[in-house]
């Protein structure tokens, strides 16, 4: 699967230009709408919904594809599916969530991410994900839907996630090979989920063995799980519910030689940027095997209380909680500047490109959208924080392009990421082009940066086509902020088709 990986062109292919819509592009339907039907236009590949009619994927209705909310191993509904699942572990009230301490879930393969988008109203929320392969853009509908979603695969290098980021991970037909190269892939699986984690397992492998092969298949995987020391915790129809231990008591109980091997005492189990995977199973700390759990407090007070991998990074609580009590005041302003402008559902795929702690997602948590928050690779660590929070966000270096398809978020924040930047000697204007190409036309950019920084994007904003409505402010002075910051507040326009055909 390496040739799914992410690749970045050579310089002669960095191309300097923006990315005009396809021909009849329209403002997307709104969240919830959203999520059952997108325009036809927006999207106009329409061979994924030929090749899975038979499992009620997508259906195209002339100027719009529905969303029935079928799968390939839940014909019937995602929703019917999920409240099964939650019966297979004895859940209160049939719901998966388990009362809030099932929050995280990151789903493997994920198609149109339907899966995800019935999670929600559970408050769960999936990082679902799939590549660019033979399906088509099967991301880009998720995200046109308003679903938490991104481009990536299990190929060679690990995931651009933290240890211990997910408490169920799911596999629905994924069309993932487990047993190739001494199960590395379902080692990187275990390595993102937290102790007591779940990985939920619908294939024919799973329960179709009058087949010879998949017996042969499931033979080795239950075997491989075995040695992973994960156990099965219900099992039922097509689905299999594996668990992972809560401590290192059973890896410490294995044969010395056993494979697969513990990880090295050297390996730093959180580096996932460009990181290549390794065939070992992650060990937790003496502290996690002595909780015998994550120490995470269910959802949503998981949100605002400081998280137990705080000390690891080097901050107190009492600066985390500030963090959250300025993000909470810078947040109200910005929604006041724009006040005017937006409507209940202008936004809903949000993106913090410079996220901290994941301080400005949290503020957001009573509107009705999504973030992602992308943490610069030279402060990778303070992802956790973000999981341990509830959150979802990525590891990204923003000298290059971001994992996504153009058009697919709605609001891009950006606090002093463009100094950053420049002192790393990346190219300002490339992270501006790079900007407008995942940002939907009528969509907000919120920078937040040094004076300089914003007269110079200024200058930019008519030729980025980000003139529609602009704010600017020096905002009110705070613990993160200088005297030299400035908040800038742009609308990007729909493209006159017409006029673009004629310059």
């Amino acid at each position: 699967m390496e040739h799914y990986e992410r690749h970045c062109p050579p310089a002669p292919r960095r191309l300097n230009c923006l990315i005009p819509p396809p021909d009849g592009y329209l403002v997307p339907i709104r969240w919830p709408r959203s999520r059952d039907e997108v325009w036809t236009a927006n999207i106009p590949h329409t061979h994924l919904a030929s090749e899975k009619s038979d499992q009620r994927w997508m259906v195209v209705n002339g100027d719009k594809i529905n969303f029935p909310g079928g799968g390939t191993h839940f014909h019937h509904g995602a929703d019917k599916y999920i409240v099964n699942l939650a019966q297979m572990l004895g859940f209160p009230n049939d719901k998966l969530n388990n009362e809030g301490n099932i929050r995280n879930v990151l789903d493997v393969g994920c198609g149109v991410a339907s899966f995800g988008a019935y999670l929600l109203p559970l408050d769960i929320i999936a990082m679902s994900l799939a590549p660019n392969d033979v399906h088509e853009n099967q991301i880009q509908f998720a995200l046109e839907r308003g679903i938490p979603s991104t481009l990536g695969v299990l190929g060679t290098r690990r995931l651009p996630y933290p240890s211990r980021s997910f408490e169920l991970a799911h596999c629905s037909r994924c069309r993932i090979d487990w047993l190739q190269r001494d199960g590395i892939l379902l080692l990187e699986v275990d390595r993102v989920l937290r102790p007591g984690g779940y990985f939920v397992y619908s294939s024919p492998e799973a329960y179709a063995h009058h087949d010879p092969v998949n017996r042969k298949i499931w033979k080795q995987m239950s075997n491989l799980a075995q040695r992973m020391c994960w156990r099965i915790a219900s099992k039922e129809g097509q689905t299999v519910i594996w668990v992972k231990p809560l401590t290192n008591g059973c890896y410490m109980r294995r044969e010395p030689r056993a494979l697969p091997p513990m990880c090295a005492h050297d390996d730093d189990p959180d580096a996932a940027w460009n990181v290549l995977m390794k065939a070992c199973i992650t060990p937790y700390s003496k502290r996690v095997s002595k909780a015998k759990g994550a120490e995470l407090l269910p959802w949503p007070q998981r949100l605002t209380a400081p998280p137990p991998r705080l000390e690891e990074i080097g901050i107190s609580s009492k600066n985390f909680s500030e963090d959250n009590e300025i993000w909470n005041s810078r947040v109200a302003q910005y929604w006041k500047l724009m006040k005017s402008e937006i409507q209940k559902y202008s936004f809903r795929n949000v993106m913090d490109m410079n996220a901290n702690l994941g301080g400005f997602a949290a503020s957001l948590r009573k509107k009705d959208v999504w973030v992602m928050n992308v943490v610069p690779f030279m402060e990778s660590g303070k992802l956790k924080i973000i999981y341990d929070r509830g959150l979802i966000g990525t590891i990204h270096d923003w000298c290059e392009s971001f994992s996504t398809y153009p058009r697919t978020y709605d609001l891009l924040h950006a606090w002093l990421l463009f100094s950053e930047m420049e002192n790393q000697g990346c190219g300002l204007e490339d992270l501006l082009i790079e900007m407008d190409r995942i940002m939907r036309p009528h969509g907000y950019a919120i920078i937040r940066d040094k004076a300089a920084v914003i007269d110079y994007i200024k200058k930019l904003l008519p030729a980025l086509r980000w003139d529609d409505w602009s704010s600017e402010v020096k905002p009110k002075r705070d613990a993160l902020s200088s005297d030299d910051e400035r908040v800038l507040i742009v609308r990007k326009k729909l493209w006159d088709q017409a006029a673009q055909a004629a310059s």
